[in-house]
């Protein structure tokens, strides 16, 4: 997510230095994680190159499970250990208890189910990302009126129990009624531009790259 000059990063997934490279990425912020699945989170080490091109510490924002998982996988980004002379990720670690206020944006985390996981959505304004979820609680349904446009995973067309398949994900959807909503998170069994035709209006499914403008 970009707004002006400011850009904050959602997780720090394993490919993360080959996106950023891919997609012109040369700041991060700060980081906000969903949840700590090691697909959201083997890329951290890969932020020492942004702590080098903005000369500051960047802060890492999850739940507290998320940043136990972190403390305890990547240790020597953590510690003072004298023994550990190599350049490591200069981070801070902040538990997400509420709304955040970034650089003037306020977020909203929603809270989300991943199977039995209790894991984070992030909205921004009327734009909101919601990736590994299998269901939403009465209670998030709130956060989620009037967006112009949903990030919602849908993994692919069989069910799944800790993700939303192709049918659960419109459905979900279509009840939350954002102007355009974008599928992420999928398998490869889902065939892109097949998919693609038959979907509602205002849906489409995410691709690599993709940019998103929002006012």
């Amino acid at each position: 997510m970009s707004w002006g000059e400011t850009t904050v990063l959602i997780d720090t997934s394993p490919e993360l230095r080959l996106q950023c490279l891919a997609n012109d990425i040369r700041r991060a912020d700060a980081v906000l994680y969903t949840h700590h699945h090691i697909d959201h989170l083997a890329g951290l080490d890969d932020l020492r190159r942004f702590n080098d091109l903005q000369r500051r510490t960047i802060p890492c924002h999850g739940q507290p499970d998320t940043l136990t998982r972190l403390r305890a996988m990547f240790a020597y980004a953590f510690e003072d250990d004298p023994e550990y002379p190599s350049a490591k990720p200069r981070l801070t670690l902040h538990q997400i208890d509420g709304p955040l206020l970034l650089e003037g944006l306020r977020i909203v985390p929603i809270p989300l189910l991943h199977g039995r996981l209790p894991v984070l959505g992030f909205r921004f304004g009327r734009f909101a990302y919601c990736t590994d979820v299998s269901e939403i609680p009465d209670s998030s349904w709130p956060l989620l009126e009037g967006l112009d446009v949903l990030i919602l995973d849908a993994l692919r067309l069989r069910p799944h129990p800790t993700h939303f398949h192709l049918d659960q994900a419109v459905e979900h959807a279509r009840r939350i009624g954002a102007g355009r909503t974008f599928f992420t998170h999928i398998a490869h069994e889902i065939l892109h531009e097949e998919i693609n035709r038959r979907l509602p209006p205002g849906m489409a499914l995410a691709y690599d790259g993709q940019r998103i403008h929002t006012e």
